[in-house]
């Protein structure tokens, strides 16, 4: 057992996934939640997901040993500014976004120097388009990767039971800096995200096509854009809006090798087309062989919820 209670903000399918994780594994005795959706925040109760649900944050942070951030990031520093002041000298604040440095301002520049408070950062690289504490499952973060990125009110302790945790999840654990996070992200993530809002969005405002007929006959390749598109609005506004920097330098260099593209095709120039399918190619191979595909674990547990909460309606 890490800690006595941990409270989680943001009963959605990181926080409820994580939530499990804790309770399967006995990690905490006791845990709370709060989330301003009081309709997730019933739902966590009601399945179980956490021992106490709590109309604030404030409330569900009262004496716990640990308290995770799960909500989109653009909340962090409200939250944070409520809940230090109940927070219990040794405390750990640990966060699960997926722009490090933008979490870290938000989060340290509401703790005071002697309130003893800890806050290790940390990203679990895993989720799936679904979203509320139904849609969490223990599972979620098995052979995924989880990033740390401790800085000046990280302890060597605090950071290793919040490393504790997500190896109890199955996770694999690194570390590396906040701005390093955020580039590595804003390419493996954040930009294909974008790119895929963009592309649901194009295609579902073409002229001289029927909607009806596109959604009827969508080919695996516009499925998987719709199901990356599909994701919690709010949570990629924040991400998006917070790393934009970096993702703005992957934009252009995007827009820049889509003009090429554009240009191999219309002068017939098959080579370079076969040479650039070729490295994709290569890569998805590689993805695969790193096993950060999506788990077969995974599809059967999301087709089950599927089927599931097609028996309710």
């Amino acid at each position: 057992m890490l800690f006595d209670k941990v409270a989680i903000i943001g009963v959605g399918l990181i926080g409820s996934s994580l939530a499990r994780v804790i309770r399967h594994n006995h990690l905490a005795k006791v845990i709370t939640g709060f989330d301003n959706n009081p309709e997730y925040l019933c739902k966590a109760k009601e399945i179980g997901v956490i021992d106490e649900a709590f109309e604030s944050a404030a409330g569900a942070a009262a004496d716990a040993d640990l308290v995770v951030l799960a909500t989109p990031v653009g909340a962090y520093g409200a939250i944070s500014a409520e809940i230090v002041s109940v927070m219990k000298k040794g405390a750990v604040i640990t966060d699960v976004g997926s722009v490090k440095k933008y979490a870290a301002a938000e989060i340290e520049k509401h703790i005071p120097s002697e309130s003893g408070i800890v806050y290790v950062p940390g990203h679990p690289v895993a989720g799936t388009e679904k979203s509320g504490p139904e849609a969490g499952f223990l599972e979620l973060f098995e052979g995924r990767w989880c990033i740390l990125t401790p800085g000046k009110f990280a302890t060597p302790e605090a950071t290793a039971k919040v490393s504790a945790m997500w190896q109890a999840a199955k996770m694999k654990i690194d570390t590396m800096t906040p701005e390093h996070h955020d580039k590595v992200m804003a390419a493996v993530s954040h930009l294909p995200h974008l790119i895929a809002f963009s592309i649901v969005g194009t295609v579902a405002d073409l002229e001289g096509y029927e909607k009806q007929e596109i959604i009827k006959y969508s080919a695996s390749g516009f499925r998987d854009f719709t199901r990356i598109a599909g994701s919690d609005p709010t949570m990629w506004r924040d991400i998006l809006l917070n790393n934009k920097e970096t993702i703005l330098e992957l934009i252009q260099r995007f827009v820049e090798d889509l003009i090429a593209l554009q240009r191999n095709i219309r002068w017939d120039e098959g080579d370079r087309l076969f040479e650039l399918f070729s490295r994709t190619q290569k890569i998805r191979k590689e993805v695969i062989e790193a096993k950060q595909d999506q788990p077969e674990t995974e599809k059967k547990i999301l087709a089950e919820l599927s089927r599931e909460n097609s028996l309710d309606k």
